[in-house]
């Protein structure tokens, strides 16, 4: 590896300023995808599990096909396993703390087991070591079959949210491709500041995704889930983590291995994938039993998140 930037002051502001890129960009990407659902009438809740899910996990996919073609994988592998750990133990903790979630468990059961599995099959691909293009085509296989099968249910489940002043498909365009430009430009930056950091301290490529990279592609996130909160959108908040992190395994991970297989960390199987399966199998229990994360609930999952933070940096 070396250096691409001449100073740590230099490669740090390339961090943040990559940072604020691919928050914009994934702002504008969402925005743009959310017209455009509306504008085909698609139902508010279906675009909360796969329309918005789909634009905020877009940070994690740009930044983990940079690294991965830029040689490294560790960050990428770190971004999806650490943003997914972020959603759950920051960004909805964070959501717990502002607004007590209710929440309808029947909505997104089937979210809820959908992400479990996927946790629980890429735990599985840690023992191989590896994550081939036979993997990569299956998880996206995975994903085209949920993101079907939530078009043809929650459709028929929930009021559509056509407008009656449609955005007109030129901003909607504008909106999509400006997004997409300005995510390829943050990730490219991001990465490029974030390697030469970790080379300068000493600090793991690895770690450098499950902290930094993960917590800013996760920002998206907390933007999308504080206007829920605002409409008190509770369900579509939860939806919205919870598909967010089955898109961050299913596409991110699935799309990356079909064109750029890669090898997984020997300590992702030990540390990291466990404590994501533990953020994701604690809200089955939470919303099943209570149908709704407390700010009780909240505190202690951002402690939990700390105390993972802490072991690992």
């Amino acid at each position: 590896m070396e250096y691409t930037f001449a100073t740590v002051p230099i490669a740090t502001l390339a961090l943040i300023g990559g940072l604020i890129l691919l928050v914009g960009g994934g702002e504008i990407l969402v925005s743009g995808a959310i017209h455009l659902a509306e504008r085909f009438g698609m139902s508010p809740l279906l675009v909360g599990l796969t329309v918005v899910a789909f634009g905020t996990s877009m940070p994690e996919f740009f930044v983990s096909i940079s690294a991965t073609m830029a040689g490294h994988p560790s960050i990428m592998v770190g971004n999806v396993v650490g943003s997914n750990i972020a959603n759950v133990g920051l960004i909805l903790a964070i959501s717990a703390l502002i607004y007590p979630l209710a929440i309808h468990y029947d909505k997104l059961r089937m979210e809820l087991w959908a992400v479990s599995i996927a946790s629980i099959l890429l735990y599985g691909l840690t023992f191989l070591g590896i994550f081939n293009r036979a993997a990569g085509l299956f998880f996206t296989s995975l994903l085209i079959l949920y993101t079907w099968y939530s078009y043809t249910t929650a459709n028929g489940k929930a009021e559509t949210s056509k407008t009656d002043t449609p955005t007109s498909l030129v901003r909607i365009s504008l909106l999509i491709a400006g997004g997409l430009v300005l995510l390829a430009l943050g990730s490219d930056i991001f990465i490029k500041g974030a390697v030469d950091i970790a080379l300068h301290f000493g600090i793991s490529e690895l770690v450098i995704g499950l902290s930094m990279a993960a917590v800013g592609t996760s920002l998206p996130e907390l933007a999308s889930c504080i206007s829920a909160i605002r409409r008190r959108e509770t369900d579509i908040l939860v939806g919205n983590v919870i598909g967010s992190n089955l898109f961050n395994i299913l596409m991110v991970m699935g799309v990356t291995g079909i064109f750029f297989p890669f090898k997984l960390d020997p300590t992702l199987l030990c540390r990291d994938v466990p404590v994501m399966l533990f953020f994701t199998l604690v809200l089955l229990p939470i919303l099943y039993l209570r149908h709704k994360i407390s700010r009780l609930t909240g505190f202690f999952l951002i402690c939990g998140y700390g105390a993972y933070m802490y072991s690992i940096i």
